[in-house]
């Protein structure tokens, strides 16, 4: 395999987690006598530039289909993050009326309902048809097309270039990232910005993350690959900031090589923690499989003893990350009983691969659990003070990654 920036060739395995199903791709009652496609789901680094991404298996258009189920506006805690992102963005950099922003991955609208709002002019590029007509409905104009660098010239001759490019938490699904990257820096004006979120690699190393990992992430993201890959498109990074999203993120600040933007220590300070931590160097990514297979043991050795003592387990949030940890642990029905999740589209389905059905959170009431697995352990906060509200305190809460802990 070549790498997807560099194209060197890489092989060096840093995590193979077998066969797993496309995380997104819910199934109906029909699907579940039908033959499932698996893909292998393996991660790599390139020792050249440092990138960790997925083998080549899956294509873009299979996984990001027009009924795709993911729609940002769910969490409250994320909508409260966009809200504040506007908020900044607007003073910061002195956004009005005559602005011009671009979304990237726009989904449902959940970011630029602030712009709309604000009187600020705006644009959504979201190929995925669910999330786009969300967003349409709430005035927001979107183009559903995948972003590229062809894309993005046509917006410039059509006079839409942007003073803002936003792209949170797409940056790392895109198998292109050259392309994708070159689209970035064709669509911005001359003096514009371009921020990216997306979970910080190091946290992921450092925490055991690993059912972050899925074939919706076509790369695993470093501030000291971002800024290579920002290199070759003429662009640089001026500012960087540590979020807690996600489990830990990182907020890229990007610009025009020419720009008149200040560099800040920030940036500088995280580029060397990089280095330092050895994201540079390949025994920082040795070791990682041993230590996903512990948490991965743990976790089935707990369901099994629960089952033994007559108790029960359900899940709550029918999220990627959970699909990622219940496939690797090759968790079935008569384990974990069914998932509750707050989003209408997928209450009555079942997940991929597992296919434990998908209910609405009222369904703890008929048929409370001793134990509720918490699955978006990155909104656990959120989601524990919504459901005491709803099932008191006679389930016991807890997560399963980065270690099992009861709540």
């Amino acid at each position: 395999m070549n790498c997807r920036h560099c194209e060197q060739k890489i092989n060096d395995l840093f995590l193979d987690l077998g066969f797993a199903p496309l995380s997104n791709s819910y199934l109906t009652e029909a699907d579940l006598g039908a033959p499932e496609t698996t893909y292998p789901l393996k991660l790599r680094v390139c020792r050249n530039c440092w990138l960790v991404q997925t083998e080549d298996y899956s294509k873009a258009d299979e996984i990001f289909s027009d009924d795709y189920a993911y729609f940002s506006s769910t969490s409250k805690s994320w909508l409260k993050h966009a809200k504040q992102y506007c908020e900044m963005t607007i003073e910061r950099f002195k956004l009005d009326g005559g602005s011009h922003i671009i979304e990237v991955a726009s989904n449902d609208g959940y970011l630029l309902r602030n712009f709309v709002t604000a009187g600020i002019p705006c644009l959504g590029i979201e190929p995925t048809l669910s999330t786009a007509e969300a967003s349409r409905k709430l005035g927001i104009p979107v183009e559903k097309k995948f972003f590229s660098l062809e894309l993005a010239s046509q917006l410039v001759a059509e006079g839409r270039a942007a003073d803002l490019i936003i792209g949170n938490n797409v940056y790392a699904h895109v198998p292109d990232i050259n392309d994708f990257t070159a689209g970035l820096a064709q669509a911005l004006k001359p003096e514009g910005v371009i921020t990216l979120e997306f979970p910080h690699l190091m946290r992921l190393v450092e925490q055991c993350q690993f059912d972050t990992v899925y074939h919706e992430h076509f790369s695993y993201l470093s501030a000291t690959v971002v800024e290579r890959i920002f290199t070759k498109a003429g662009l640089r990074i001026f500012d960087i900031e540590e979020l807690t999203t996600h489990g830990g993120s990182l907020r890229i600040y990007g610009c025009h090589n020419n720009s008149k933007h200040v560099q800040t220590q920030s940036a500088r300070t995280i580029i060397e923690l990089e280095k330092s931590a050895g994201l540079r160097d390949i025994e920082y990514y040795q070791g990682f499989q041993s230590r996903v297979n512990r948490i991965k043991d743990d976790f089935v050795r707990f369901l099994i003893d629960t089952k033994m003592n007559g108790k029960h387990v359900a899940a709550y949030g029918a999220a990627a990350k959970g699909n990622t940890l219940i496939n690797y642990a090759g968790i079935r029905s008569d384990l974990i009983e069914y998932v509750c999740d707050a989003a209408p589209s997928k209450q009555g389905k079942f997940l991929p691969g597992s296919h434990i059905p998908i209910v609405s959170p009222e369904h703890l009431l008929a048929y409370p659990p001793d134990f509720l697995i918490v699955l978006p352990w990155n909104i656990k906060s959120e989601i524990i003070i919504q459901l005491r509200g709803l099932i008191g305190n006679r389930t016991k809460f807890l997560v399963a990654v980065p270690e099992l802990e009861i709540i």
